[in-house]
């Protein structure tokens, strides 16, 4: 990830003058142990199954992954030409820790791993997420997760 000063600099003022969302309230809920949660991943690495439709600069829409996944089944469409793929190239769990979170689970270290698991597509203003993030959070409590593993990328 490249420092906003190491931008060219009409990019970095246009990443700087990008309106962040602001809320009303600030919700809070108490954490279980770990050793009972059941934990799903939502990253912004622009992942998708090869059979799903690829990412599209500025879109908000998500991408739904099932948690047994085969790590070759899996493709990154980020558009951001500042954005290393190696480490995920050699390494799924850089950007998308699902073998981490099963190993976890297989350990007693946390109580399971939700059944799905959702991407979206970085570099995206945040209000036009609004609606997919919504949706996602329904779809995870419908998983009965009870907390998320937040991987922006």
């Amino acid at each position: 990830m490249v420092r906003v000063s190491d931008l060219e600099e009409g990019f970095a003022q246009f990443v700087g003058a990008t309106p962040l969302p602001t809320f009303d309230s600030h919700p809070w809920a108490g954490a279980q142990k770990l050793t009972d949660a059941r934990i799903a991943i939502v990253s912004t690495a622009g992942l998708h199954r090869r059979s799903d439709a690829r990412f599209q600069g500025g879109a908000g829409d998500y991408r739904i992954i099932p948690g047994d996944v085969e790590p070759g089944d899996l493709l990154m469409s980020h558009v951001s030409v500042n954005f290393d793929r190696s480490g995920f190239q050699q390494d799924l769990n850089v950007a998308f820790p699902l073998g981490l979170l099963h190993g976890m689970a297989e350990e007693g270290a946390i109580g399971s791993v939700g059944a799905w698991h959702y991407s979206f597509m970085g570099a995206t203003d945040p209000t036009a997420m609004r609606e997919g993030a919504d949706e996602v959070a329904k779809l995870l409590k419908e998983d009965n997760v009870t907390a998320a593993l937040l991987v922006p990328v």
